[in-house]
């Protein structure tokens, strides 16, 4: 649709030639009636267009993704989060299908907002080079988060007007990496290192 135009006009070209006069009071009126809807219709489905993604809904339809989704979950406790923080959340909810490989748990915490590697641990053998630790069998569940010291997350263009120019903590991560991780390994959070 041109935007110069709006339905009104598009109706009015609509009309066929005829023995009436088109721009009679009554005609008029029912076409601009008409033109009105098909505009708000227009603009509210350019809405839905965008609220398809928590990341395009904003603050308009976000309340309703994160009703869905079940957000703010235990995660995000009594924080006060961001806009940014709200869509990133329920961004890695959608993305959540489960998973146990590293690439997943990075893939969860880039989602979040956080840069972070992980080690998985051996157990001590024989075939094991000397000048590795001596880890018992325990070990082969347990795995190392590391991430930096300090997760600053700035104001950014996709920030909201009432969200801070700056919040940080990993409290976020070591909750959500916690509730998906396998049951039977422990998570060890190495910061800044």
């Amino acid at each position: 649709m041109n935007h110069a135009m709006n339905h009104a006009t598009l109706l009015k070209l609509l009309l066929p030639p005829v023995a009436y006069d088109p721009s009679g009071a009554v005609l008029t009126a029912s076409i601009e009636a008409e033109g009105a809807a098909l505009d708000r219709a227009h603009t509210l489905a350019s809405y839905v267009l965008e609220a398809i993604s928590p990341a395009g809904a904003g603050g308009l339809w976000l309340a309703d993704w994160e009703r869905v989704l079940g957000l703010p979950d235990g995660c995000a406790g009594g924080l006060s989060q961001t806009m940014a923080e709200r869509i990133a959340a329920a961004m890695s909810k959608m993305r959540e299908r489960g998973g146990q490989s590293r690439a997943y748990f990075i893939g969860v915490a880039a989602a979040l907002g956080y840069a972070v590697t992980i080690e998985e641990h051996d157990a001590f053998t024989c075939e094991t080079p000397c000048d590795q630790p001596l880890h018992d069998e325990d070990w082969r569940y347990a795995w190392t988060v590391r991430a930096p010291e300090t997760t600053i997350r700035e104001f950014s263009c996709d920030s909201c007007c009432t969200d801070p120019l700056a919040s940080w903590g990993n409290a976020l991560l070591e909750c959500v990496i916690n509730r998906l991780k396998p049951a039977h390994t422990h998570v060890i959070y190495s910061y800044g290192g």
